[in-house]
């Protein structure tokens, strides 16, 4: 048997397949995933796409009260890949507007 390491990086087609499974029916939850996308695509390995996956799982407006930390019972993660997936977003979204505000002044 031939087991996937957690932390190997996932192949571009992997990747194409995620990106398309995160699309989202909110534009604020796609917010997030892009932002996500732009600053960990490259580096996104085995766990990280579980994580993904799980928070994929959830409807829209849970996810989105998820991400903007609105509240975490009753669908918080149950697994640490998504959690720390959850966590990747937030500080994605937060560093993307700090950004923005930095440009803007």
């Amino acid at each position: 048997m031939n087991l996937v390491n957690d932390q190997s990086r996932i192949d571009a087609g992997s990747l194409s397949k995620l990106r398309w499974r995160c699309r989202r029916g909110l534009l604020e939850n796609d917010l997030f995933v892009q932002r996500f996308f732009q600053r960990h695509g490259a580096d996104l390995n085995r766990a990280h796409e579980r994580g993904l996956s799980e928070l994929m799982d959830l409807a829209d407006n849970d996810l989105l009260d998820l991400l903007l930390g609105r509240r975490d019972e009753p669908v918080i993660p149950s697994t640490n890949d998504a959690r720390q997936v959850l966590k990747m977003m937030r500080e994605a979204m937060r560093d993307g507007q700090a950004s923005m505000a930095m440009k803007t002044t």
